[in-house]
């Protein structure tokens, strides 16, 4: 994992996960050093993850007062019940049916949980936090993290700012993500979707901090307006198990094993009325790249571990003298609260 501040108050710790044929998503928590501090979703839970070392890297997870998880999916818990134990204080905010889920893994304690719904709030001392559900979610659960799209290198996906990203490949990412993440969008009422955007258009943010995104400054408008177009597109379709056993043997895979590779909302309009319903799309989008694509000196493992390809097969990375973008940096500094 990488760490960086963003302003005075906020340490962001960033990760990602290799997507083979998608690309880099980034995966991040936050630390809020507040006068109640706040850590904000824990990550991933693999083997070769430590995130209790990651916020230890922040602050005293001791003195964590509050784990705020935009919603309880597994890459947002992976650290919660270590954190848990190190913060003896920290109470964990959720919704009612976030604790539920979260409890058919492992037992939460009733007395550590605080029950938030999206328009309540948090006093964390010196501000209070909101929640609120945004338009694009995966989780009923979710009470924040809108924006988000896979980056086309790690270096990317754990760096601290999305407008490094080139526009269209920004709004590429966010369309790809929106019809992967929240399959729904293709059938929902337009009108009934723009009406759950207004608030967080009225909102108008500076700072957008997503675990599925780099920090973006200065690019609200823009993300917004992705967001808003996402009820035209297409549905993801994935590669079937054709598409992957040709993967595997080194081919191409069939054409049309993948749809909607981030295309612009407009043009899924056009191929709709030039194709007939079940003519595949003409080009293979980026989903049918072979699974094996994994490159070491851009993967989100640390180096000289064995790299974990298709369907489990191990072969080993090759040595590296610098560290990966996404594991631990050895040079960060430990920030103060």
């Amino acid at each position: 994992m990488s760490m960086h501040r963003v302003g005075r108050e906020i340490t962001v710790l960033g990760d990602c996960l290799e997507v083979p044929g998608i690309g880099f998503l980034p995966v991040n928590a936050f630390v809020l050093h507040a006068e109640e501090p706040v850590v904000v979703d824990t990550g991933l839970g693999l083997p070769d993850r430590d995130f209790l070392t990651a916020v230890a890297s922040a602050l005293d997870p001791a003195d964590v007062r509050w784990i705020w998880l935009t919603h309880p999916d597994r890459d947002h818990t992976g650290g919660l019940f270590a954190l848990l134990e190190a913060a003896p204080q920290a109470r964990v905010v959720t919704t009612f049916l976030g604790a539920g889920i979260m409890s058919t893994e492992r037992p939460l304690p009733m007395d550590r949980i605080h029950l938030v719904n999206p328009g309540q709030s948090l006093d964390v001392g010196d501000r209070r936090l909101a929640a609120f559900r945004p338009p694009l979610f995966d989780n009923p659960a979710t009470v924040g993290d809108c924006f988000g799209g896979p980056m086309p290198s790690a270096e990317l996906a754990v760096g601290g700012d999305a407008g490094a990203v080139d526009p269209e490949q920004l709004r590429a990412a966010q369309f790809l993500w929106a019809s992967v993440d929240s399959p729904w969008i293709h059938t929902a009422d337009a009108d009934k979707y723009l009406a759950t955007v207004r608030p967080l258009r009225e909102m108008d943010p500076e700072l957008v901090l997503c675990t599925h995104l780099p920090p973006a400054t200065g690019l609200t408008a823009r993300l917004i307006e992705t967001v808003s177009a996402a009820p035209g597109l297409d549905p993801f379709v994935g590669p079937d198990q054709q598409a992957l056993e040709q993967m595997l043997a080194g081919s191409s895979p069939p054409e049309g094993a993948g749809r909607n590779q981030g295309r612009n909302p407009s043009d899924n309009r056009r191929r709709r009325r030039r194709r007939p319903p079940h003519r595949p799309l003409r080009r293979p989008g980026p989903a049918l790249r072979l699974l094996d694509r994994h490159r070491p000196e851009h993967g989100c493992h640390p180096p000289g571990r064995p790299e974990r390809g298709a369907l489990g097969r191990q072969r080993k990375s090759p040595p590296s003298t610098s560290p990966s973008a996404c594991s631990p940096n050895p040079k960060a500094s430990p920030a103060s609260p």
